[in-house]
């Protein structure tokens, strides 16, 4: 039996879908993955390959809407397809979700899953009655489309879920099912002890890992990192992540004032997030929409209070006032607030990460998350 996943970047399989990719291998599946720019991805290529899996390689933009480029996408997908001879395929990501499981369907692929993991710019401003755009509404009737010819859509949050429904993009005849996001494993996630100065005394360090996009909350970070530290200088602010290829993109310029003003301690793109997260106290993540962010679910597993936005996706993972605080979308004020609970009440830091720890535990634990995903695809 074969199981092919498709996906528009290749590190994000090992990332996101190792652990289950691990276990539906463990189960005696042969394991099949389709992804762009393989030769820009040569570690990650290996990797796979070492672990007894097959790669192939498809022309694919992750951004951008041309459609022969699209098509040239679609046709080339099929054609692996009729070469591999998949029983099972889940996509995931905008263009595998709409080409691959189209491909899967022309193919006449038995079994086609598709995980949403997150809406993206194409749903940016997107409200039932809302007015959408030429380039929205072509996107939406793609992914009608495709869902109509999956047989079960994976969402990581009833947010999602709904508005898709909402949106008439998942009929009544495709099956949906919620997760808890990706998961995370909490044994190479574990509990790290919290950061201290040099004279062992607690430290107070915000961190931030995203990559450098509007929509996740970058500014709203920097500007909360520069009024909070007018007023305590010695707070810490660091800063994890890369400027992606994306419409909503911040600029470089914009990093470097940052950088050059000591707003925030800028790690870079970072293969390990472990060591930054080890080194600051509580996780900060102001984002305007998650499927699950797995930043969150990390730093949680490794003990950290959490800031983030009561938003789809990330309202999910902190019961305000437990583990962290949540805070409006898009309002600076509203961040400065719940990072100066911290900075005035700093045992609160300990206490919600031990709950953050516990909620990582019962509810994200990267096999339970996967064991309820290989369960509804008949897997087990």
């Amino acid at each position: 039996m074969k199981f092919l996943t498709i996906s528009s970047f290749l590190p994000s399989v090992l990332n996101f879908r190792g652990k289950l990719l691990e276990a539906i291998h463990q189960q005696g599946y042969e394991i099949h993955i389709i992804a762009p720019d393989l030769d820009s991805f040569s570690d990650e290529h290996q990797k796979l390959v070492s672990l007894g899996y097959k790669v192939y390689d498809v022309p694919m933009q992750r951004t951008g809407t041309n459609p022969l480029s699209d098509l040239k996408t679609l046709l080339a997908i099929y054609k692996l397809m009729q070469n591999i001879k998949p029983d099972y395929v889940l996509s995931y990501t905008i263009k595998p979700v709409i080409y691959g499981t189209l491909a899967a369907w022309l193919a006449k692929v038995p079994h086609r899953y598709a995980l949403i993991t997150g809406l993206g710019y194409a749903f940016q401003n997107v409200e039932l009655h809302s007015k959408r755009s030429v380039f929205q509404k072509l996107v939406h009737g793609l992914y009608q489309q495709a869902l109509s010819r999956s047989h079960k859509a994976f969402f990581q949050n009833p947010d999602d879920l709904k508005l898709f429904q909402d949106l008439k993009l998942l009929g009544s005849n495709t099956p949906a099912v919620v997760v808890n996001g990706s998961g995370v494993n909490v044994t190479d996630f574990n509990v790290h002890p919290l950061p201290t100065d040099e004279q062992q005394h607690a430290k107070i360090s915000f961190l931030l890992i995203a990559r450098l996009l509007i929509d996740k909350g970058v500014r709203e970070y920097a500007q909360a990192a520069e009024i909070i530290k007018n007023k305590y200088p010695y707070v810490e602010f660091n800063l994890v992540g890369w400027i992606d290829e994306n419409p909503s993109a911040i600029t470089q310029q914009e990093l470097d004032q940052w950088i050059a003003n000591k707003t925030v301690k800028y790690w870079g793109k970072l293969t390990d997030v472990r060591p930054a997260i080890a080194e600051s106290s509580v996780y900060v993540l102001p984002s305007y929409r998650e499927g699950t962010p797995r930043t969150v679910l990390e730093a949680m597993a490794m003990g950290r209070a959490i800031i983030t936005t009561d938003a789809p996706g990330c309202r999910e993972t902190v019961i305000d006032g437990d583990n962290g605080f949540l805070v409006e979308v898009k309002s600076v004020e509203s961040l400065v607030e719940a990072m100066q609970k911290f900075i005035n009440q700093p045992e609160l830091i300990e206490k919600m990460g031990n709950r953050s720890r516990e909620i990582a535990l019962h509810k994200y634990d990267v096999h339970q998350v996967n064991k309820h995903m290989m369960q509804e695809m008949d897997l087990i």
